[in-house]
């Protein structure tokens, strides 16, 4: 990831400067955020837009795949999930994003902004931008299995990890 720091010539001469830092301070948390989930889901890599469960992939980015894959939970349990995507969204959560937003298809432009979405209505993207990562992981916890205290019976990531990833991916605290 390449930093900018914006300079007084890049804006009109009645620009507040302090604010362009702040919001380009608080996209790079987002940024960072989405890169951690991304992470935490095992699909930060190169294809990890095209990413089914269990590493599948996709090259149809016209609609959520809609492939459902069985998995073994850590009790023993027999499943099967259609996640898919960067943020490994489950058919049924892409719908009701795509009827509550009209993203026109599963691109990764539109599920970045689906993942922010989700973020937004577990009431934690203040909590992103302002760089309270713990308070915003703790709120969203529930929607990616990944997460610590997700509570899925799936395998999910140490704090410190998601720490380190969203560290490196330019992530700040408050």
């Amino acid at each position: 990831m390449i930093a900018y720091t914006p300079t007084g010539a890049d804006f009109p001469p009645d620009t507040d400067l302090s604010a362009v830092v702040e919001q380009s301070a608080t996209a790079d948390n987002v940024s960072a955020f989405l890169y951690m989930i991304r992470f935490a889901e095992g699909t930060a890599g190169s294809r990890g837009y095209n990413t089914m469960f269990g590493y599948r992939y996709f090259d149809d980015f016209s609609d959520h795949p809609r492939q459902s894959f069985p998995f073994t939970d850590k009790r023993g349990n027999r499943n099967t999930t259609d996640a898919a995507g960067a943020y490994q969204f489950l058919s049924r959560t892409w719908d009701d994003l795509v009827r509550r937003f009209g993203y026109p298809d599963f691109s990764p432009q539109w599920q970045d902004e689906a993942a922010i979405q989700l973020i937004r209505d577990k009431g934690a993207l203040d909590d992103v931008e302002q760089g309270r990562f713990d308070v915003a992981v703790s709120k969203v916890r529930g929607v990616w299995a990944s997460l610590p205290g997700a509570g899925y019976n799936q395998p999910e990531r140490k704090m410190a990890e998601l720490r380190t990833a969203y560290e490196s991916a330019g992530g700040w605290y408050a």
